[in-house]
């Protein structure tokens, strides 16, 4: 079989795939930094929680978290054909490379590469029926973002942002690449929009406020709701128990619940 071949085989996998999943979102930011990652793991959680049937793909080939994130040990395992099962934590399929690199080894790979993997695990992962497939993105607009774009076939991007005009900036850039790629659904998130101090509760506006949606209003796209900074947030990260799971309570949980009735919403409108 020659490369051409080869090639278009993938490609009907990934059709065969994707007919299995009825929703498609890719997570990215114009920056690095601003916690997308974070909001990806949250977010997904946030939907199982809606009874949504959810799988997380970590296309951050050289800086691949998700699997620290949520707490996740092991290989996924081979099946025949050339197939490969996803790990699952707390009902969320997770496929990542981070697995499946020494630890502490940097992946050197230039785009193509980078790419490759990731229009390998939508054609050999074996996600099974999903009401959503969320993927992770590296920050930027570069090969990755585009392969995403160009294989997965999103139905929706969400673009993270801080309140700052130099992450907005960045995600004035992503929001534009969105739209080049006729991704028809796009929403933008605020992260770290406040800061909830852990003694007395009350929020603070460190890094601003209210950046992310004024930008959203601009460029005409779905404000999806804003996330502050908390204590917990940070350290369910590091420990692998995402705060939506660990304090469902929390502001952060809360506001993570209503963006993700947002995206439903936006989803099925």
């Amino acid at each position: 079989m020659n490369q051409h071949e080869k090639m278009e085989q993938q490609d009907q996998r990934i059709t065969e795939n994707l007919k299995l999943i009825k929703n498609r979102i890719v997570v990215f930011s114009g920056k690095g930094g601003v916690g997308k990652s974070t909001v990806a793991v949250n977010l997904a959680y946030s939907l199982i929680k809606q009874q949504k049937k959810i799988g997380i793909l970590d296309a951050d080939i050289t800086g691949p978290n998700i699997p620290l994130m949520v707490g996740l040990d092991g290989q996924p395992q081979p099946m025949g054909d050339n197939r490969i099962l996803p790990l699952i934590k707390n009902d969320l399929r997770v496929m990542s490379i981070a697995p499946m690199i020494p630890d502490n080894q940097p992946v050197i790979w230039r785009g193509p590469l980078r790419s490759g993997v990731i229009t390998q695990f939508l054609s050999d992962v074996v996600w099974d029926e999903l009401d959503i497939l969320l993927s992770d993105m590296p920050p930027g607009t570069g090969d990755e973002v585009l392969t995403a774009a160009q294989k997965m076939l999103p139905q929706m991007a969400i673009v993270v942002t801080t309140p700052q005009e130099v992450s907005l900036m960045d995600c004035r850039r992503a929001v534009n690449m969105a739209k080049k790629l006729n991704i028809k659904k796009i929403g933008v998130i605020e992260n770290m929009s406040g800061f909830v101090c852990p003694h007395c509760n009350e929020e603070i506006d460190f890094f601003g406020i209210g950046g992310g949606k004024k930008m959203a209003e601009e460029m005409k796209v779905d404000y999806l709701g804003h996330i502050p900074m908390e204590k917990e947030n940070r350290v369910c990260g590091d420990a692998g128990t995402p705060v939506v799971l660990k304090y469902p309570e929390s502001k952060t949980s809360i506001d993570f619940s209503e963006i993700a009735k947002n995206v439903l919403k936006i989803l099925t409108d």
